[in-house]
């Protein structure tokens, strides 16, 4: 098991916590998470490196960053296994009243530039919240870094009064998605029940209440009312496959 590089100077610290964190997910076999640190904490490591002049802690720096560099690497084949035989799966359960499980913070680490078009199959993007929710899942893919072109929406129809709202809120969003370079396509079903979001890199999310698992702010202008880091959650479970092929919906 890898161990964290002790600390040298300030200008190391911030390696030293990325790294540390690495490590800490690596003993929890959180294996997609320690990569992640990894490869950011080589990044500041190397930095390091090329700041220094001093031969001795230039060695140093050298064997730790290719101890970690073997350690990154041996996860990162051991994951590009699992996805080959699609074996992978997480799972992360999300607390009643838990905070910090945005979309950004939820979705991250399963974007990048590969990811052009994105299936969101969920029953309930109907009332007005989760019509936000939706919008906001969008916004999120549109800061990337992933390169959107298409989003798919499986949804049920409104069948009742808010029927003008769900079929006016889309058609909103959808034009506004457009003035990004983003398609919008958006299909109905009456007998949809599953909630589940691909991307076309492979990742496969299922959150057990879609993406309506946010509780109610307590006010208009209560902390979370617009950052959803600081929004409390209602207890779900999300599962994370990745399939080598994801297919359409």
């Amino acid at each position: 098991m890898a161990k964290p590089v002790a600390a040298q100077d300030p200008e190391s610290l911030a390696a030293v916590t990325v790294l540390k964190r690495a490590v800490e997910l690596d003993a929890e076999s959180r294996w997609q998470q320690a990569l992640v640190c990894y490869q950011e904490g080589l990044d500041l490591l190397l930095q390091v490196l090329r700041g220094t002049k001093d031969p001795t802690k230039k060695c140093y720096l050298r064997k730790k960053i290719s101890y970690y560099m073997d350690r990154a690497e041996t996860i990162k084949k051991y994951l590009d296994q699992e996805k080959e035989d699609g074996k992978y799966h997480k799972q992360i359960k999300i607390e009643d009243n838990a905070t910090g499980f945005s979309y950004g913070a939820l979705f991250k680490d399963y974007l990048n530039e590969a990811v052009k078009e994105v299936w969101v199959e969920d029953p309930y993007i109907r009332q007005t919240h989760q019509l936000y929710n939706f919008l906001r899942f969008c916004e999120m893919l549109i800061k990337g870094p992933c390169k959107v072109e298409t989003i798919h929406l499986l949804t049920s129809l409104d069948e009742g009064s808010g029927r003008l709202q769900q079929s006016s809120g889309l058609q909103e969003i959808k034009s506004s998605l457009m003035h990004h370079g983003v398609r919008l396509e958006v299909e109905y079903s009456s007998s949809i029940h599953d909630r589940e979001i691909r991307f076309n890199n492979g990742w496969m999310i299922k959150i057990g209440r879609g993406l309506d698992y946010f509780k109610r702010p307590q006010g208009n202008f209560s902390l979370g009312f617009c950052d959803l880091d600081l929004r409390p959650c209602r207890e779900t479970t999300v599962d994370i496959f990745h399939n080598k092929h994801t297919r359409k919906i």
